[in-house]
């Protein structure tokens, strides 16, 4: 047996807790990933249940299933597309449409102007992510959307910062930027509606910048990086059982490239979690400027000096993996622990990063 339990309780308090620290401030849930690896309908229901009901979604057939089981939702599309048939299955869902340029606002337009409907959209403003959006100074695009589309409601504006967990100084001139675009927007005439421009990250380290609404996902999970004003939980953990205990002798080899030498007897057990279950599992580097290499090494001589060690718990206990983890199995020390064949087995894995795991709500 293994699983990904998502405890509600826990849940429920990380919502109670980001509702509290919001304010005024309209919360977008952010449902990506699937629900960023827990399920999009469990989690949307917890969410709808504790007053969340604005979703935030990056694919279609997530929009799909939240239209499905909740018909009064407010469903935004943050990816901008300008695919004809992707525009008007997303029209039929009553989904607000994300533009991030002229062209997918024509596009957007031209589909809502054939249905003789009008399509509500958000305003993407590229401050520096690169991804989608107007450059927010000197960009007459940007308002020919407020003045030539007519098939189009502009219901928001919106910016994405890309280091916030790590950049104050960026942030906040991301924020100045936004800040630009759209007093741009306002000096022509035009309202521009709902703004929102923080992730969980900002939400946590600028309160100043929550404007009209946030875009929360990992903070609900109690998975963030940096610290801030609003204490959150981690919401969930992987489970699975001992498959087999055995004693070795002093000098036997575990896991592969013979990892670990045993320096006396020991009792072992092996586990059904491995990496491709996300168990002590990471994101490989995409990224090789000289200042990410150099991190990169800088990690990698700390471990050797530090020597960090993965645990998970047997019955209580704290027990280290031994060598390297497999693929879908680890082997772990349990000479001092009681335990017998299938006792439980906890370990703190990034739903993000899992496989193969069954997610269960409790």
């Amino acid at each position: 047996m293994k699983a990904y339990v998502v405890e509600r309780e826990k849940l429920i308090h990380n919502i109670q807790a980001l509702r509290a620290f919001a304010g005024s401030a309209t919360i977008w849930a952010v449902l990506k990933g699937n629900g960023y690896g827990i399920g999009i309908v469990p989690f949307s229901r917890i969410l709808h249940e504790n007053g969340i009901d604005h979703f935030a979604v990056t694919e279609l057939k997530e929009a799909e299933a939240l239209r499905e089981n909740w018909p009064d939702a407010q469903i935004l599309m943050m990816r901008s597309t300008a695919d004809p048939a992707e525009i008007n299955a997303l029209l039929d869902l009553g989904v607000i449409l994300s533009v991030g340029s002229y062209e997918t606002a024509s596009a957007i337009n031209s589909a809502a102007a054939e249905r003789a409907a009008f399509a509500e959209v958000h305003v993407a403003i590229d401050t520096g992510m690169g991804r989608y959006g107007f450059l927010p100074k000197n960009d007459d695009k940007l308002l020919s959307v407020f003045e030539s589309m007519k098939n189009l409601r502009v219901g928001g504006m919106f910016t994405h910062f890309h280091s916030a967990p790590s950049s104050e100084k960026a942030t906040k001139r991301q924020f100045e930027l936004f800040e630009a675009a759209v007093g741009q927007v306002r000096a022509a005439g035009f309202d521009p509606g709902m703004l929102h421009c923080c992730n969980s990250h900002a939400f946590v380290k600028h309160p100043e910048m929550h404007l009209d609404a946030v875009r929360l996902g990992s903070a609900f999970l109690g998975r963030l990086t940096c610290v801030g004003k609003v204490e959150l939980e981690k919401v969930g953990h992987a489970e699975c059982t001992l498959e087999e205990i055995r004693r070795i002798p002093k000098g036997q080899t575990v896991g592969y490239e013979a990892g670990f030498k045993a320096r006396q007897p020991m009792r072992i057990a092996v586990i059904s979690l491995g990496w491709y279950n996300g168990l002590a599992s990471s994101r490989r580097n995409d990224l090789y400027r000289f200042r990410d290499s150099l991190a990169g090494v800088l990690h990698h001589l700390r471990d050797m000096v530090t020597r960090p060690k993965i645990f998970v718990t047997v019955n209580g206990h704290k027990c280290r993996i031994l060598g390297h983890v497999g693929m879908v199995n680890a082997v772990v020390d349990v000479t001092d622990v009681e335990c017998g064949l299938g006792d439980k087995v906890i370990a703190q894995i990034n739903p993000l990063t899992m496989k193969g795991l069954r997610v269960q709500y409790r």
